[in-house]
């Protein structure tokens, strides 16, 4: 090799490690920028991803759940088939969208759910095993590069028949000392070979991506209990009166109906006093229970106070919202607890019969009290 061929190569690396350094530090100080997990990992597989950034086709990025010893998938940014790719590559072009652009789309990208979110969020498997490439990775805690002709005698292995996967990499994300999840890459549109800077760059950068997700589910778990009640487990007084407004905005802009339930343990502090406290814990904890099971995954059971709780239903009829207070107060009157517990539940709808969260709170809590005084044991919508 001449003078000028070395020179004319060493220019070229070391315009690759500015373009490097420039790229961690964008993505370095837009997972800086929030603390959300569902954030943190869009901005680091958007950075995976995009041209100005490690330039892959598409990522997919698991997560442990240590209590339930699985491997899940999370998120997947990228696309499934070359027409997909297009369509993506024009709106870049045409939309002339830079990195910083494309890592403020997240909550668009989350209304939306594309096909390889949704693909990558119905997998899960056993944290302990080896049948699949990603298990090997978890169990052997080393990255894994499989190149075409090898992936071609992985036809059974589940990501590979699901993605189509020919040449790919899997890195471990490392914290501590334990591994919190893996991402994998591959150029299933351009079928651009990955070198081996391509999996150096990857690996430097999964250990600033694992830091970032160990940081924010802290956070996470920090906040939740935060926002949760400790004796039943739902959601607490402080963390409904923001759920109601939030929600409420949103159905009100969207011109969607929002409903709310109040429901109170009758004659609760008789089997309080005749009982004792233990036993009155018992039954709230289970009464959540049973007001969890009967709520819908997108509503927000609260604990209001005491005896009393809560359920914000979001884009649901006074109708509908009926039907479910009225099963859980029937699945309530039927528990064994030492005496027979009944409730009484007020239910209210946004905008039939309030403009405004305050009144709707109000309305509920009068609706609840006509329930007791018609009797106890009953569902009152204001008639």
């Amino acid at each position: 090799m001449n003078l000028e061929s070395e020179l004319e190569r060493l220019k070229k690396e070391l315009e690759r490690a500015r373009f490097e350094l420039s790229v961690f530090y964008e993505i370095t100080q837009a997972m800086r920028s929030t603390l959300r997990l569902e954030e943190i990992l869009y901005v680091i597989l958007t950075g995976i991803t995009a041209h100005q950034g490690l330039g892959f086709n598409r990522a997919l990025l698991f997560l442990v759940d240590f209590e339930n010893k699985l491997i899940k998938g999370k998120m997947g940014i990228g696309p499934v088939s070359r027409e997909e790719a297009d369509k993506i590559w024009k709106w870049i072009r045409e939309e002339k969208k830079e990195l910083m652009d494309l890592l403020k789309e997240y909550h668009r990208i989350k209304e939306r759910k594309p096909e390889l979110f949704r693909m990558v969020e119905e997998l899960a498997f056993p944290l302990e095993g080896s049948d699949t490439v990603l298990q090997q990775v978890f169990s052997e805690g080393l990255p894994i590069f499989i190149k075409s002709h090898q992936a071609a005698g992985l036809e059974n292995d589940v990501l590979v028949k699901k993605f189509d996967l020919e040449e790919f990499v899997i890195v471990p994300l490392w914290a501590q000392d334990k591994i919190i999840g893996a991402i994998l890459v591959d150029n299933f549109v351009t079928k651009r070979p990955i070198t081996p800077s391509d999996i150096k760059i990857l690996n430097m950068f999964s250990s600033q991506a694992a830091l970032a997700i160990e940081n924010s589910k802290l956070y996470e778990d920090t906040l939740w209990r935060s926002h949760v009640d400790s004796l039943t487990g739902l959601w607490n007084h402080g963390y409904f009166q923001f759920k109601l407004k939030e929600e409420f905005d949103k159905n009100l802009q969207r011109d969607t109906p929002l409903s709310l339930l109040m429901i109170d343990i009758d004659n609760f502090k008789d089997y309080n006093d005749k009982f004792g406290h233990m036993e009155g814990d018992k039954v709230l904890v289970r009464v959540a229970e049973i007001i969890r099971e009967e709520s819908r995954k997108t509503d927000y059971p609260c604990r209001y106070g005491g005896e009393e709780f809560s359920v914000i239903l979001s884009g649901i009829s006074k109708k509908d919202a009926t039907s479910i207070a009225e099963r859980i107060r029937q699945r309530i009157e039927k528990e064994e607890f030492l005496r027979r517990i009944t409730v009484s539940i007020g239910v209210v709808s946004f905008p039939q019969d309030a403009s405004d969260r305050q009144t709707l709170i109000r309305m509920a809590d009068n609706y609840l009290y006509q329930a007791k005084a018609a009797g106890k044991d009953r569902v009152s919508t204001g008639k």
